[in-house]
């Protein structure tokens, strides 16, 4: 005979207010149907020392069921319970009594994949009379659950009771998974930590002192749905340079305080890449296999120099042979020439020699000594810091590029190629002059960042480049 008083009082609960059948409760409980019945038969296990008080009061137990039951006020409650649980069951069962008042609730008794019952009895039961108290009691629930539940019919119903309300996950909280990419762009000892490379303890002790409080499983999970892992040394996901806050502030004061007649540019070279049959994403039956041959004769390859002017989302570019001081002067000429009424260009790229050269900061400044002279707009380098190619936009410009026209292509000569990524830059330079309030928020060509400047931002995509 089983004694423990709260399975005890489990089971009698399972079937006496919530109306389960005795060979349910049986099969789930692991004991056998006699057994269930014995224990229905009495309040608390036989030998169990169950004082009842003086001021108990008289029920009469109902005639269908015959217990040796204590007579106290929990028990009138809960014969009561049982009557009307029994009622309103039996109202429910008829299909063709649809007029009566709150019909959604008494439908919802029916049983179902995702039972809303409980929902259901707690407005009803609070419709019926019953305390807070007493239905939290019966149906083992909250008493603040039960508040909610009539809260919600309160205001809206039986839609707003039964509206099934997914929980929102802590990975995808986007505070939190600004503040970790701000972490990880960062070097550890910028924090105190006597590291080169971050790891999982530090990133949560650092999280918590900041007041964002996450586990490992939450940090892999944004980590993860970002596009990134941890891997060798090869791959740096932050900037090894000392002075990394410095040049980013400098960044951010200038573009928080750029003018409408000034323009700041992210620059950067795509490839070189061979031009021949490309991998990706097809859409093909079940049985075939997409396949690429490793060995490809190339027809050809492309260097891409591009420049992202942030305030209007254009892009000008053009197709080099190399990677050296030249081309940079090239594409300061081009800038210069097309935004000549501007007052000043603000030129912002990597830590590449080809991008830091002294001939090409002499250049500049003696392009700056002549600008006043002949209305020309003045030139000023804004270098990112080293290693963080998160923060050069036009890389997020690129992966959206590589995504939509590069992978899974097969042009047949490099100028094909050429035209494509013409056409490419048309359009989206196209799309941002028609909609530029939306220059931050739509992206052309499935571009996974928006084109912003922030220390959380993940420009380089790691599945495109």
């Amino acid at each position: 005979m089983y004694k423990n008083i709260r399975q005890w009082a489990r089971i009698r609960n399972r079937i006496l207010a919530d109306g389960e059948s005795i060979r349910h409760v049986a099969y789930s409980e692991g004991m056998s149907r006699p057994t269930v019945r014995k224990i229905l038969k009495h309040l608390h296990p036989p030998g169990y020392n169950f004082q009842v008080r003086s001021n108990t009061l008289n029920v009469k137990t109902p005639k269908s069921r015959h217990f040796d039951l204590p007579q106290s006020r929990v028990l009138k409650d809960k014969l009561q319970w049982m009557e009307w649980l029994y009622t309103i069951e039996q109202q429910s069962k008829s299909r063709a009594n649809s007029s009566i008042k709150h019909s959604e609730l008494f439908e919802a008794l029916y049983p179902s994949t995702n039972s809303p019952r409980t929902r259901a009895l707690v407005v009803l039961a609070k419709l019926e009379g019953f305390s807070i108290t007493q239905i939290a009691r019966h149906l083992a629930i909250a008493r603040n659950t039960a508040r909610k539940y009539l809260s919600d019919f309160e205001l809206g119903g039986g839609d707003m009771l039964f509206k099934v309300q997914s929980r929102q996950l802590k990975s995808d909280n986007p505070e939190l998974k600004k503040c970790i990419f701000s972490l990880l762009h960062e070097p550890p000892k910028l924090h105190g930590i006597n590291r080169t490379t971050w790891k999982m303890a530090d990133l949560r002790k650092v999280l918590k002192n900041s007041g964002h409080s996450a586990c490992d499983h939450v940090i892999r999970a944004i980590i993860k749905d970002a596009g990134y892992k941890w891997k060798s040394a090869r791959v740096v996901l932050t900037s090894n340079d000392p002075e990394y806050r410095e040049k980013y502030q400098h960044i951010q004061n200038i573009l928080s305080n750029l003018k409408d007649d000034e323009r700041f540019f992210s620059i950067d070279e795509f490839g070189p890449f061979a031009i021949k049959t490309k991998a990706g994403r097809v859409l093909v039956d079940s049985v075939t296999q997409p396949t690429v041959p490793q060995w490809q004769k190339s027809k050809g390859w492309l260097i891409l120099t591009a420049a992202l002017e942030l305030s209007r989302n254009q892009v000008t570019h053009f197709y080099s042979k190399a990677k050296n001081t030249e081309e940079m002067k090239r594409m300061t000429d081009i800038l210069i020439k097309k935004y000549a009424d501007a007052s000043k260009l603000y030129i912002s790229w990597d830590a590449a020699s080809w991008h830091m050269s002294k001939d090409l900061k002499a250049y500049i400044e003696s392009h700056n000594e002549k600008a006043s002279l002949d209305k020309l707009p003045l030139v000023e380098l804004a270098p990112l810091p080293a290693s963080s190619q998160f923060l050069n936009v036009i890389e997020s410009v690129f992966s959206g590029m590589a995504r939509s026209i590069i992978h899974n292509s097969d042009y047949d000569s490099t100028k094909s190629a050429m035209d494509a990524i013409d056409r490419h830059f048309k359009e989206r330079n196209l799309h941002f002059i028609e909609n530029p309030k939306r220059a931050g928020n739509k992206i052309w060509g499935m571009e996974r960042t928006s084109s912003e400047f922030s220390s959380s931002n993940n420009c380089k995509d790691p599945s495109y480049r």
